[in-house]
């Protein structure tokens, strides 16, 4: 039996990274050959390839949306694709390789640039990775930082005129102080990991450093901080910025000080003087003025925000459009404003519990495969992963997305 080994990955690393190793291994059974995968999911690395497992392997097959180091895969035949190619078009990606139709992978300086000037070419994509490395490393922290926030104002808040307040020195407090340092953090992180997806783990020191600068608007003279758009700016500043310095080629003996003394401090003093003397405040009043427009919304606006928030975050279950709207509301939230994110949870979750429901209910309508991906669906939609709701978009997406679109807006609405 033919081998083949695998690695998936999805910006959030939750749904779309096991959906691709799945329907993979499905796909190698299909015809009689073994393929294992290799996840990086939000929990980390599992079900991980030993040199055994590459030296077997008749190729490989890496469907991912991060960033993956190919090094250990010189020699074998490789193919790179999205991970929606994988979760849609394994079974393709399989024949390929059992075809003998794959490039031979080699990590050679002649590769590496070839393969750098390919990322040049396709700079589009690049940045759209890089935008949701940095994503799926913050959402762990918004969605902490929130629900502490959340549960600290439910359970110890009481109402005043100015709102809701939570008493000093009670625990409500103490853990509204803890949620409040983890969405501290929410800008400084996106910043942090999209720059490392650019420039590796050189970029991560003035990619953090310029999240911290965004979220501090007193360093660029502005009441309010540039928020989560700062934190996208700056971390492809720092990246770019660290990409390049990498370039630069220098004396043998500052080689092996170059990634851990030289660039992040040049990278750091770049990032930090360009943001606080040219980018800072313009981006700061942008982001001021869109919350002041969002908060003074009443009536039919309000319902026009809600419709287009809750569109976005079922159009694409995961994808740019919803991720755009989640850093909206996010950003929010470090702003003081928590009504947006309303529209934005209930939409998030609408989708997968929708199709779980209708699979359990409408049993006639669905295959058993759908039955028991609904139930996976309906799980995840209890704990506001949108994604459960792919299996059932892939199949029939004319009708699926559609009805999932008109639902979140319903939901976000009310």
């Amino acid at each position: 039996m033919k081998k083949i080994i695998a690695i998936t990955s999805c910006p959030v690393g939750i749904a779309h990274t096991y959906m691709a190793a799945e329907n993979l291994e499905k796909a190698g059974k299909a015809v009689g050959a073994e393929v294992k995968v290799e996840t990086h999911g939000s929990i980390g690395i599992e079900n991980e390839l030993t040199a055994k497992d590459i030296e077997e392997a008749a190729g490989v097959i890496i469907a991912a949306d991060t960033k993956i180091d190919k090094s250990r895969f010189g020699g074998k035949p490789l193919i790179t694709v999205g991970v929606q190619e994988g979760i849609h078009h394994a079974d393709e990606l399989v024949g390929e390789i059992l075809a003998g139709k794959a490039p031979i992978y080699k990590s050679t300086e002649t590769t590496i640039s070839a393969e750098t000037k390919s990322e040049s070419e396709n700079l589009g994509k690049k940045i759209y990775k890089s935008l949701m490395n940095g994503v799926s490393y913050m959402v762990p922290f918004v969605v902490t930082g929130g629900l502490l926030i959340a549960i600290s104002l439910t359970l110890g808040g009481t109402a005043t005129p100015e709102g809701i307040k939570i008493p000093e020195g009670t625990i409500w407090a103490t853990m509204n102080s803890i949620g409040s340092i983890a969405m501290g953090l929410m800008v400084p992180i996106l910043s942090a990991f999209i720059a490392q997806s650019i420039a590796d783990r050189p970029g991560l020191v003035p990619g953090f450093i310029g999240g911290m600068l965004a979220a501090n608007g007193a360093l660029y003279g502005s009441d309010a901080n540039a928020g989560f758009l700062g934190g996208i700016i700056t971390g492809f500043l720092a990246g770019f910025i660290a990409l390049g310095i990498k370039k630069v080629r220098v004396p043998k003996a500052l080689q092996s000080i170059m990634p851990i003394i030289v660039i992040p401090i040049l990278g750091s003093l770049a990032v930090g003087f360009v943001f606080i003397y040219v980018i800072g405040e313009p981006v700061a009043l942008l982001f001021s003025s869109l919350t002041h427009f969002l908060a003074g919304m009443q009536g039919g606006s309000e319902i026009v925000l809600a419709m287009i928030l809750g569109a976005m975050i079922a159009f694409d279950m995961g994808g740019p459009f919803n991720k755009v709207a989640f850093l909206f509301g996010s950003g929010l939230i470090a702003e003081g404003n928590y009504s947006i994110m309303g529209p934005i949870a209930v939409a998030i979750c609408i989708p997968p519990l929708a199709l779980g429901l209708a699979s359990l209910i409408l049993k006639t309508k669905f295959t058993k495969t759908e039955r028991e991906a609904g139930k996976a669906s309906l799980a995840m939609g209890l704990f506001g992963i949108t994604e459960g709701a792919i299996p059932f978009a892939s199949t029939d997406p004319l009708r699926v997305i559609p009805s999932i679109v008109v639902g979140a807006m319903t939901g976000s609405v009310i």
